[in-house]
């Protein structure tokens, strides 16, 4: 009889030792610090994530790099210009987008290249609705000069001048209010090889 009050006992949970909530939090909690880097390494190491252009994109992969990039930028992006937006800087900033950047960007009234189109993200169109001609000088500036990771963007620190990289960002910050050389240069069919 003492053994089956016992059993009983046992069963029902009176006997069972009680754990307290904190203790149980914090036992999750370790877990949670364990298991999640774990996962994500086993995500990747096994060719989980999308790694293809064609692919979509992981979870909050835009999110995340849209916030990172803002705030770099923001923190990092030259406030002033020190070039001036001339007739002569705009059609510098022409011939430096055409050989550096169309390629990607494109140019107006033209198709996208092949390269565009096998890229992700998806390059924008600079000369396509409002493109960036609302965005600061500066801050076309920091992404040219500095390219952003994971796009395909490239920095050309390297490769261009301080004074180009600001002649096509202004080119950019002023698309839409061009000297008519400029217009004309940007026109012009697109050969890529």
């Amino acid at each position: 009889m003492r053994a089956e009050a016992g059993r009983r006992a046992l069963i029902s949970g009176e006997l069972a030792p009680k754990i307290k909530p904190v203790t149980k939090f914090i036992v999750g909690f370790i877990i949670g610090i364990i298991v999640l880097p774990i996962y994500g390494w086993l995500y990747f190491r096994f060719g989980y994530a999308p790694v293809a252009t064609a692919s979509s994109p992981m979870p909050f992969e835009k999110q995340l790099a849209h916030m990172a990039l803002q705030a770099r930028i923001q923190r990092e992006a030259p406030k002033t210009v020190p070039i001036q937006p001339t007739d002569e800087n705009l059609v510098a900033g022409a011939h430096i987008y055409r050989v550096h950047c169309s390629v990607c960007h494109g140019l107006p009234g033209q198709e996208a290249t092949a390269i565009a189109k096998g890229m992700f993200p998806k390059p924008p169109e600079l000369f396509k609705g409002h493109g960036v001609t609302d965005d600061p000088a500066g801050e076309t500036y920091w992404k040219a000069a500095n390219g952003i990771r994971l796009t395909g963007m490239p920095g050309f620190t390297h490769s261009l001048t301080n004074e180009q990289l600001w002649q096509v960002s202004l080119l950019l910050a002023g698309a839409d209010k061009l000297p008519a050389d400029a217009v004309t240069l940007l026109h012009q069919p697109q050969h890529i090889q």
